[in-house]
């Protein structure tokens, strides 16, 4: 037997070869073949090597290797679609709990609803539900797994008009750190649905989530509009200025970046700053032209890229710019206003880029995530209007502490004190995590982890530490 193969932790081949066999799935051990595969995960930043990877096939797999790792001590990281930017989708020496071959979805077109395993991404329950014309609000890249996102909070193309996605979540399916299988709905576990709308992965390993629909698409108006990057004080003075005064089912994204050597973008502009709004009309496709036209108006454009297009082609268009094995680090802040000492930060921010893949967001909140009651869900800030999420990120990972560096010294250009979004934060680090909840929302979470989850069994996430 090699190094590679020996059991880490003090593990015995026969008790791991009793796991293995307990499970529909497939346990990955290090030496196997598709070892190095199973272990990868989206954001290049962490490569880490666990003991054992239990790729499960249903609850009853999930159940089990919860069970495994209380009983043997393991640290436990659950995986679904392996987006987590600070790295918790795997874990040194310990056990994933792999949700990702779950998949499975079912859309119910008359109630607007449907339940989707944790391992779906967000391209699979589109593609399933917009089959009859419906939609939640669901990642703005496609790949990105529905479990994190939806635990987190969930920000995308339909926040204003549909709220976030925890908002539509109705119901769930949780396994617990005792290995309980609990429902958590209106009805049964109420706060613990509360918990899990908005407060991460801290109570349990969800398998399954339903959702409530919205009718959306299929075709809605949407793209992008680019303008020149010494215009960009101007762009977020006027984006400021039109999302003052506009409807819910418009949401829109201020992206101040480089120019990518594209064809519809002319070759004088490649490799330059440029400012880029983007965004989704989901009203009636016909009144998408002048809903959209304020934000394709704020200084001398240089490729305007809007139109009428499918619900998964926007939901699915920036794919391409974020593939797997980057090295990604987000960090965010919520805005009250995008005022002109915001927006001095911000641009003195984007003034200092590092490279041409880094980029600095500005998303506008409002509309249907803010009419919801701040305690309603464990996601509490709802009166902030704009959100600003700095992505850092390295091709070849040489320069990713400079990175980091940058990202963090622009988002602490707001005070320590400014809240942050947990999804969009790349550490973890408890001052963030309590940033991110009001003070009684996070004693809230602190007692419903104290009741689901004591021994802090599930800690690899943005961590809600129990009392005890």
């Amino acid at each position: 037997m090699t190094d590679a193969q020996r059991p880490s932790g003090g593990l015995g081949e026969a008790t791991i070869g009793e796991f293995a066999e307990s499970l529909r799935g497939e346990l990955v051990r290090p030496g196997d073949s598709g070892y190095d595969e199973a272990r990868s995960i989206w954001n290049g930043a962490h490569d880490r090597r666990p003991a054992l990877i239990a790729r499960c096939h249903g609850v009853a797999d999930v159940r089990r290797t919860v069970e495994f790792a209380r009983s043997e001590g393991l640290p436990l990281a659950v995986r679904g679609g392996g987006h987590s930017i600070p790295g918790f989708s795997t874990v040194d020496d310990g056990i994933v709990l792999d949700l990702s071959p779950m998949r499975g979805i079912r859309v119910d077109p008359g109630r607007r609803t449907v339940t989707a395993q944790a391992g779906c991404l967000w391209s699979d329950v589109d593609a399933e539900t917009q089959a009859f014309g419906l939609a939640v609000t669901g990642g703005l890249i496609s790949t990105t797994g529905i479990g994190g996102f939806t635990l987190g909070g969930g920000i995308g193309h339909l926040v204003r008009r549909c709220g976030l996605t925890c908002d539509n979540l109705v119901g769930a399916d949780v396994v617990t750190a005792d290995g309980r299988y609990l429902r958590a709905d209106a009805d049964e576990n109420p706060e613990l649905l509360w918990a899990l709308r908005g407060g991460g992965g801290n109570f349990g390993a969800v398998t399954s989530f339903d959702f409530r629909l919205h009718e959306v698409g299929p075709t809605v108006f949407a793209g992008l509009v680019f303008y020149h990057g010494e215009d960009a004080a101007q762009v977020l003075r006027g984006f400021r200025e039109a999302t003052a005064k506009a409807p819910d089912e418009l949401s829109m994204v201020v992206n101040l970046t480089t120019a990518p050597p594209v064809p519809f973008l002319p070759e004088q502009v490649h490799g330059r700053p440029i400012a880029v709004v983007l965004g989704m009309w989901s009203g009636r496709a016909e009144d998408g032209d002048a809903a959209t036209r304020p934000f394709r108006e704020l200084a001398p454009v240089v490729t305007d890229l809007f139109g009428r297009m499918p619900y998964t082609g926007m939901q699915s268009m920036l794919d391409p710019l974020y593939p797997r094995g980057m090295s990604n680090y987000f960090r965010s802040a919520f805005l009250p206003d995008l005022d002109e000492a915001a927006a001095g930060t911000i641009l003195a921010g984007y003034a200092r880029v590092p490279n041409a893949v880094s980029e600095v967001h500005v998303h506008h909140l409002g509309g249907q995530m803010a009419r919801m009651p701040a305690d309603a869900t464990a996601f509490a800030v709802r009166d902030q209007d704009y959100l600003l999420n700095v992505v850092a990120r390295s091709a070849g990972g040489n320069d990713f502490p400079a990175v980091v560096e940058w990202a963090r010294t622009i988002t602490d250009g707001f005070g320590p004190g400014s809240a942050s979004y947990v999804n969009f934060t790349g550490e973890a680090a408890e001052d963030r995590v309590r940033a991110s909840y009001p003070k009684d929302t996070y004693e809230r979470l602190v007692a419903v982890k104290d009741q689901y989850d004591p021994t802090n069994l599930f800690r690899l996430n943005q961590n809600i530490r129990p009392s005890r």
